[in-house]
């Protein structure tokens, strides 16, 4: 008999609701006598207060909106979502007024405030789910948290988190064949290791800082070495390692990213990945992204333009990161498995020391390296500001 398989009706979460409504201990689902009773809020939608009693409308973990119930605050041991509703009700009423109510809490909300409400709780459970998306995603060490206090912007729709280049038909890549024979490349490099054989120096310092000028290209070891993965030639391979968050600008940039943790000067942050596409197809691409007012175009022109990284659709969480007239970031052409110097790999590297909460940018028109295509007027809000990008 051939094998063959039948789709779920209900979702486990499900399963363990309705065993919950009907009283049924299950050891598969995890529910038990001491649980049983217990449901998971999924958001807080509106709010009202009876005789100094606090009462919210909760929606239901795995139920429809029909089944949203009043719950008096004493029954709720969701203590984070409960400030975050507060959090949002306050700003929001806050927006509109441009000042705090004088009853606070209020004692009913309008339809507009639990309009918002509804919205912002359903937008919330998209960023969690995209949030979980992307982490499921990454092969870097560093996590990735979303989120967005500004407005009701869902996740972008159409992108797919990758984690290095995709090429695209009709181009290949010149794989390298031999690699280093050192014990320590760092300390006993025989023949100047991988960056000697192509006749340039050792990009990194035993912290993994790099000490090359922007410009300089970086070669790591590769696939064919004889030293393994905490080699101290090999930082942009091993991935971003830094905790990032994909936040919400409040100026009008769209997207941006930050940084959880200190990011210590002249270390590797991430890499720029995309689509590998021609610069034929670029310039078409291109004028598409201008007229929708977008830029993921990155133009590879280390030695010659001919390829450019496309972004747009396929990519990392470099694909958020803004613009700055005065970044944090500079862009190094690093190569490691691919020789071919029309194709580095894009690695961004802090410039500087930046700080817990600071957001992470690079300039669009950096010079003397690869540099992303656009044709924008600039929002950085830097000191210096050039007003427009070209």
């Amino acid at each position: 008999m051939s094998a063959c398989s039948v789709g779920a009706k209900y979702s486990l979460n499900q399963l363990g609701n309705m065993c919950r409504v009907a009283k049924l201990c299950c050891h598969d689902l995890g529910i038990t006598k001491k649980n049983m009773c217990i449901f998971e809020v999924d958001y807080l939608c509106n709010y009202k207060k009876i005789d100094d009693k606090e009462y919210y409308l909760v929606k239901w973990k795995g139920y429809p909106k029909s089944e949203n119930t009043w719950e008096p605050r004493r029954n709720l041991r969701c203590a984070a979502t409960l400030k975050q509703f507060h959090r949002d009700l306050e700003g929001e009423l806050f927006r509109r007024s441009r000042r705090r109510p004088r009853v606070w809490p209020p004692r009913h909300l309008d339809a507009a405030i639990l309009s918002f409400l509804e919205q912002k709780g359903e937008q919330r459970k998209a960023l969690r789910r995209w949030e979980k998306e992307l982490n499921l995603a990454r092969a870097h060490k560093g996590s990735i948290a979303v989120e967005n206090e500004v407005d009701l912007f869902w996740p972008p729709e159409d992108f797919t988190y990758i984690n290095e280049y995709r090429v695209t038909e009709g181009i290949t890549l010149d794989q390298v064949t031999t690699g280093c024979r050192c014990k320590n490349c760092l300390e006993s490099p025989v023949n100047g290791c991988c960056p000697g054989t192509n006749l340039n120096r050792f990009a990194y310092n035993i912290q993994g800082q790099v000490r090359l000028e922007a410009g300089q290209p970086i070669y790591e070891c590769n696939s064919h070495c004889l030293c393994d993965m905490q080699c101290a030639n090999r930082v942009v391979q091993r991935g971003t390692y830094y905790n990032l968050c994909i936040f919400r600008t409040d100026n009008g940039r769209g997207w941006g990213v930050r940084t959880q943790e200190k990011i210590r000067c002249h270390t590797f942050v991430m890499e720029y990945v995309g689509e590998i596409i021609t610069s034929e197809e670029a310039e078409r691409r291109g004028r598409v992204y201008d007229r929708q007012g977008i830029t993921y175009l990155f133009d590879l022109d280390y030695v010659e333009d001919v390829y450019t990284v496309d972004a747009a659709h396929f990519g990392n969480i470099s694909h958020f990161i803004n613009h700055s007239c005065c970044p944090n970031l500079q862009v190094y052409n690093v190569f490691v498995d691919n020789l071919d110097q029309r194709l580095p790999r894009i690695a961004f590297f802090a410039t500087r020391t930046i700080r817990a909460g600071e957001e992470l940018t690079f300039d669009y028109n950096m010079q003397g390296s690869p540099k992303k295509r656009v044709r924008i007027a600039c929002k950085c809000g830097a000191e210096f500001c050039r007003k427009y990008l070209f």
